[in-house]
């Protein structure tokens, strides 16, 4: 493995979630412990964090809603770091290079998913930090063809909503096939949330907000949406297309409730509660689409990057030192956030 002059260090500071739990109870379920540095395989990169974006998953992780997948696991999947090493067998990036690390870390790219365009279906796709340790952590490896080129005018702060909130919330858009000029509702208003709205916006789509949070209500108003109400009240409007962000499947019968016929609601979460029975006449009738959003593909990903540079899409941030990963879960989980809560790890 290739290092830079200064040395990289055996040992890094990172997060382990050491016995799934809730993250406000009596004992945490996430420690901050000594772990050695990573060495990159055959095709990865050895990756210095500078930032980590603190997403709804982490927190899925964190309390248990995703089963481990590995044990101790470092959460953390929306990274900005510098190249410092390298495995065996890559090419891709120069030494010191910017990069972001996403949720989606590897495909078998021969299934019939994989070869037909539908990578993010694919059974033995693996993921960053469930999967494999992400980002809550001084270092980090990634293979180096699913690792992503970052516009140079989002700082690393900005950069890290991106990699996930911001590639999802474009999945879940995409997927919900709003009309041109149509109206969207999203329910829910966190990291993901509010990056989508300004997609909407800037496309001249008119966007209603559901949630529970009074900070959050405010803030979908100073970006430009329409209305905010509660997450279970009905839409002012007949609405073309919605998309629900938040973990809860009681939404989900107001939400398709709230749809024009023949419009599209598409649930943007890889966890959710149950879903109450539905009445057949009232929720789904008029040819709805109820759809999913499973990951994303690598596609979903350059395209969304190129689209948030060129509307000029900046995240709201909130700034955490690494060693406060604990408060910062605490706060998404509390609901009502304004924007996107981001691991300071490193400097540039």
């Amino acid at each position: 493995m290739m290092k830079r002059e200064d040395a990289i260090p055996k040992t890094m500071k990172a997060w382990a979630v050491t016995k799934p739990g809730p993250i406000d109870g009596k004992e945490s379920p996430i420690k901050f412990v000594e772990k050695p540095v990573p060495t990159p395989n055959r095709g990865e990169v050895l990756v210095k964090v500078l930032t980590c974006g603190v997403c709804h998953t982490d927190l899925h992780v964190t309390e248990g809603d995703l089963p481990v997948h590995h044990q101790n696991v470092t959460p953390g999947h929306e990274i900005v770091g510098k190249v410092v090493g390298f495995g065996p067998e890559t090419q891709r990036f120069k030494l010191g290079e910017r990069i972001g690390i996403p949720w989606f870390r590897h495909a078998c790219g021969v299934c019939k998913f994989c070869r037909s365009g539908h990578e993010n279906l694919c059974p033995h796709s693996v993921y960053t930090g469930w999967d494999h340790d992400g980002g809550y952590a001084e270092y980090v490896t990634v293979p180096e063809g699913f690792a992503y080129r970052l516009p140079e005018k989002f700082d690393s702060l900005e950069a890290a909503p991106l990699l996930c909130a911001g590639i999802i919330g474009y999945r879940a858009f995409e997927r919900a096939n709003i009309p041109a000029g149509g109206r969207l509702g999203l329910y829910g208003f966190g990291g993901s949330a509010h990056i989508t709205a300004q997609i909407a916006l800037a496309q001249g789509i008119e966007v209603h907000v559901f949630t529970r949070g009074e900070d959050a209500k405010k803030f979908a108003l100073e970006l430009g949406c329409s209305s905010v109400q509660g997450s279970y009240d009905p839409s002012p409007v007949p609405l073309d297309s919605s998309i629900i962000f938040a973990p809860v499947g009681d939404m989900v019968l107001p939400a398709l409730a709230s749809l024009v016929p023949g419009g599209t609601l598409a649930l943007a979460g890889i966890h959710m509660t149950d879903i109450p029975t539905m009445n057949y006449q009232k929720e789904i009738f008029h040819e709805k689409t109820l759809t999913s959003v499973e990951s994303n593909t690598r596609r979903d990903g350059e395209e969304f990057l190129t689209l948030a540079d060129r509307l000029n899409i900046h995240p709201e941030v909130h700034e955490y030192p690494l060693a406060k990963a604990d408060e910062a879960l605490r706060y998404v989980k509390n609901g009502d956030i304004k924007g996107a809560c981001v691991l300071r790890v490193s400097e540039d």
